[in-house]
């Protein structure tokens, strides 16, 4: 390929050096949020957001970007449509893998795990904290469906609020997701690319850790 735009992406280069990583602490959720609070305090942009990729029952992956609302040491949670093209692809392979990647600090971490639903309990409780208009869109979206035009989310949004005027209760098909994890890699942005790789792999002892190379 010859052309000015290959030529420059070609040409892209940026060393790593805002930091290294020679100690990674033993449990790999309290490594997550030291990261992760220093990513907050850092103001970036959607600090929460992740990849989260999934595959379907014959293996053929995808990708999207979902916010992260809550972890704790049972797992990492996000709400989505169950019936969309993700829930559904959770439906037949449980198995998924999040990645942050938190540019201004050259930091990137990647938790891999089994996915379950969370409680409809807890579903409510979050659905309830959500703004209205989120609360309305979540519950007039076909997600990952054919529609034929915008207009038709703007008529079911305007028809939901007709019909539940005291406030959207959950749908059915909407919910959480949590990723319990058995893989963690925590990876350091280094100069000359010898980046920093500490992978955390449960076994039936607790966390093994590992150094990985670049």
């Amino acid at each position: 390929m010859n052309d000015p735009m290959n030529d420059s992406i070609r040409d892209l280069r940026k060393e790593y050096t805002a930091a290294s990583l020679n100690q990674v602490d033993p449990d790999p959720v309290r490594q997550f949020e030291r990261w992760l609070q220093e990513a907050l305090d850092s103001k970036i942009l959607e600090p929460h957001g992740m990849v989260l990729s999934t595959a379907n029952g014959q293996g053929r992956p995808s990708s999207r970007v979902v916010l992260l609302r809550g972890f704790d040491a049972s797992g990492f949670v996000f709400y989505t449509n169950y019936l969309s093209r993700k829930g559904q692809e959770l439906a037949a392979n449980p198995q998924a893998c999040l990645n942050f990647w938190w540019t201004e600090l050259e930091r990137q971490v990647r938790i891999e795990g089994h996915i379950e639903k969370v409680s409809p309990e807890e579903s409510d409780a979050y659905f309830a904290s959500r703004p209205a208009e989120s609360q309305l869109s979540a519950a007039s979206s076909s997600q990952s469906q054919v529609i034929e035009s915008k207009e038709v989310l703007y008529d079911r949004v305007d028809a939901l609020k007709a019909q539940h005027p005291e406030g959207i209760p959950r749908p059915e098909h909407w919910g959480g997701y949590r990723l319990v994890p058995d893989y963690f890699e925590f990876w350091q942005g280094g100069p000359a690319r010898l980046h920093d790789r500490f992978v955390f792999t449960r076994t039936e002892h607790g966390w093994q850790i590992d150094r990985l190379a670049p």
